[in-house]
This record gives C-alpha cells, structure tokens and sequence, in this order.
C-alpha cells in the first residue's frame, strides 16, 4: 500500500513537468510553482465525457497531460463547428475563468485525456500575486483572438481547397509534431465541421491531395506530407476570393 502511495506520487510529480515546461509556468519562483502544484487536481477522462458545455459557470482552468480535447459549439438545429482542438501541453478554458462569466464554447475529450484541473477559487488569488503569469495569459487571450479572426476571415474568404488548407496547416501547429510528416488525428467528419463543408467535399478534395502526395490519409488521421504545397494553396484561395 505504501509503495503504491509512492508510485502514484512519483507519477503524478513527473507529469508536473508539464506544468513547469509550459512557457506560461515555466518562469515562476520555485516557491511560487509549489504553490500552484498544491492547488493542482488530477482527472482521467474518456473519449466523449462532456467537460463542460457552453452556458456553465467558468469555475476551472484546465491543462491537457495527453490526449486532444475539442472545443466545439453547436446550433439549435443540431449543426455542430469545431472551433478548436487542444493538445497536449495546452491549457483551455481560460477565459470563463478570468471574466467569471459563462463558457463560451462546449469542451469536449476527443480521446481519452489526462487533465490537470486548477479551481477558480485557488488560481485567481495566486494570479494577482504573479504579474507576470498574468500577463502571459493576456498574451494567451491576444493569440486565441487572432486566432479567431483568422477563422472567420478564411471561412468568408477562401474557396474549399484554401479554407481546407489553412485548417490543415493550423492543426500542424500544435506542440510535439515534427518538422516532416506531421500525424493530426482528426476524422474527415471533424475537419468538415471545422472548416463549415460537407464531409463528401471534404473527402474529395483530400483524395485529389493524397494522388498529388501532399497527404497520407489513415483511419482517423491526416499526415500532412507537403506542406509547402498547402501554404501555397492557401494563400491562392485568398487571392481569388
């Protein structure tokens, strides 16, 4: 029993590793980075559990461990749009948390997820002690900003093979891909809500990708083979809009 108290322990403090990685956490004071670490939950979650929907109070913020959460809204006819995919070393569900208002998005485990869950109660306090963490999350809310502007720029501009593109190249940004071939583990059916097409569009246009090798399609991924070739394409679908 003790040695299992001390297993779990040790996992659970080399996972803290994230945390201390992570650009946001990764400058603060040893003492002060203890003092998060007390206020830090663990939570194991699988595929489809509801982490909160759209409308809930923003009483947490969240960090990924491993596994994909979605980020996701849907309309009163039942269309569903992916706004974004959270990966590992990413935190989500900071803005609720900082303005004490509703979410604004459904969140969603796309795969079974590790999460490190802070509670609001907790954070806050220890944020107004720590100017420069706050900042980093200003930043944070800049970047989900442009982000999003982004988004709505592609959708209202590009044709399908640019919009398509764009999110393709968007989703290799995320942390722990390679330089080369870069896996995103997405189904056709997500990136069509992603991008606001039909599911048989989108498949007809990676098909025409894949015979060009510019991607690799795999059973719930994309590999993205060539992307110089979508940079390309993507900044041509914005031209001829």
């Amino acid at each position: 029993m003790i040695q299992d108290r001390k297993d779990a322990a040790s996992q659970f403090g080399s996972k803290l590793d994230i945390l201390r990685k992570h650009p946001f956490f990764s400058d603060l004071e040893p003492d002060a980075f203890d003092q998060l670490c007390r206020y830090v939950k663990h939570s194991h979650l699988k595929r489809g559990v509801t982490i909160f929907s759209k409308g809930d109070a923003g009483n947490c913020l969240y960090a990924v461990i491993s596994g994909t959460v979605k980020m996701s809204t849907s309309s009163a006819e039942g269309r569903n749009a992916i706004l974004n995919l959270v990966g590992t070393g990413e935190v989500f569900g900071e803005i609720a948390l900082l303005d004490d208002r509703e979410r604004t998005t459904d969140a969603i485990a796309n795969s079974d997820c590790e999460l490190y869950v802070i509670d609001r109660r907790e954070f806050i306090p220890f944020l107004h002690r720590q100017p420069a963490l706050a900042m980093k999350f200003i930043q944070l809310l800049c970047a989900r900003l442009r982000r999003t502007s982004e988004h709505v720029e592609q959708i209202i501009l590009q044709d399908l093979p640019g919009r398509l593109a764009s999110a393709l190249l968007r989703l290799t940004e995320k942390p722990k891909q390679p330089r080369a071939e870069r896996t995103i583990v997405i189904t056709q059916q997500e990136i069509s809500e992603m991008v606001g097409m039909s599911r048989e569009s989108i498949n007809k246009q990676l098909r025409a990708w894949e015979h060009r090798n510019w991607v690799r399609l795999e059973h719930g991924a994309i590999v993205v083979l060539d992307a110089h070739s979508l940079e390309l394409l993507a900044e041509a679908g914005a031209k001829d809009e």
